[in-house]
């Protein structure tokens, strides 16, 4: 309770803006998030790995959550979390030569220090993360011993802003690979159409990474695991109850991602039919979108989600 009672004392508020306020999540103490409420909508995100469990704007007709998070979601220490919008950094997907580091980096699995609680003039509520070196565990700094401070920014309001940072504080160039890995609640995988990467290249995981071309709108009927190359432009996710749109800036790939049945089985905590009703489309910078950061220099992934209620 002690960290919470700080965090509270420098950061809550109950007010005309709304409220801001730090508890433990499912009563477990070491797994701290915090809840916000404002004009425009509600979220709630774990200080561990900056994870965003929940956004809700009030506009939502169906009141139910935008992000899909799993009922069978496990919140422990250093593990990752089924859902939400997970931080892949500094590598996405498997190390490229370390093979028994961890999937998509170490970001998502820390816990992050919060730097700024801001309401903007709209009645937005801010809040920004940073992930610094100097206080990382000896055993992730053998991973990345390189000075790269992280910044995160989550704008919750009507629209959901997310803005990610790299800092190059070292004397060399750096590569990364990254990814905003968000899972959306799409009711039933049948009734979804992903516009906007048409026409694009795509390598496909399920099948050795072979590369292939969308030859129209994305239906989702078996198991994809897609990384799309060169996609800067809007990507629209179409089902029954909403329309989501995913504007984003820094990012030249896409991947999607929906395990299907077989595969979900064996995953453990996508819960019974999970799959049925969430699909992952994610800003990435990954596979050949790999960014050089360097000396001095800093990189920003920028993404915005929109929603267009059907009624």
């Amino acid at each position: 309770m002690k960290n919470i009672n700080k965090l509270n004392t420098k950061f809550a508020f109950d007010n005309e803006n709304g409220t801001l306020k730090f508890k433990n999540y499912h009563k477990q103490s070491n797994y701290i998030i915090v809840e916000i409420e404002n004009a425009h909508a509600s979220a709630s995100i774990a200080l561990q790995g900056a994870h965003l469990l929940r956004w809700s704007p009030v506009s939502n007709n169906h009141k139910d959550d935008i992000i899909w998070l799993s009922r069978n979601a496990v919140f422990a220490e250093a593990k990752s979390v089924r859902g939400g919008i997970p931080v892949c950094w500094p590598w996405f997907g498997a190390h490229p030569e370390q093979k028994d580091f961890p999937a998509h980096g170490f970001a998502r699995t820390q816990s992050w220090r919060v730097k700024a609680v801001n309401i903007l003039p709209g009645g937005e509520t801010e809040l920004q993360f940073c992930l610094l070196p100097e206080y990382l565990p000896e055993s992730v700094k053998a991973m990345w011993p390189y000075k790269t401070p992280l910044e995160y920014s989550l704008k919750i309001g009507k629209n959901l802003q997310l803005q990610l940072t790299t800092f190059n504080h070292d004397k060399q160039a750096l590569y990364i690979s990254q990814a905003l890995h968000s899972y959306f609640n799409i009711g039933d995988i049948s009734a979804v159409t992903v516009y906007g990467l048409e026409a694009r290249e795509y390598l496909d995981k399920p099948d050795n990474f072979n590369r292939k071309k969308q030859t129209g709108p994305l239906i989702i009927d078996s198991e994809v695991d897609r990384i799309y190359l060169n996609t800067a432009d809007d990507v629209l996710i179409d089902n029954l109850k909403r329309k989501i749109i995913i504007r984003k800036q820094g990012s030249h790939s896409t991947v999607v991602w929906n395990p299907w049945k077989k595969v979900a089985e064996k995953m453990g905590d996508m819960g019974l039919n999970g799959y049925a009703q969430m699909l992952c489309v994610e800003s990435a910078n990954a596979a050949e979108d790999r960014v050089k950061i360097l000396p001095g220099e800093s990189h920003s992934l920028k993404v915005c989600y929109e929603i267009e209620d059907m009624g």
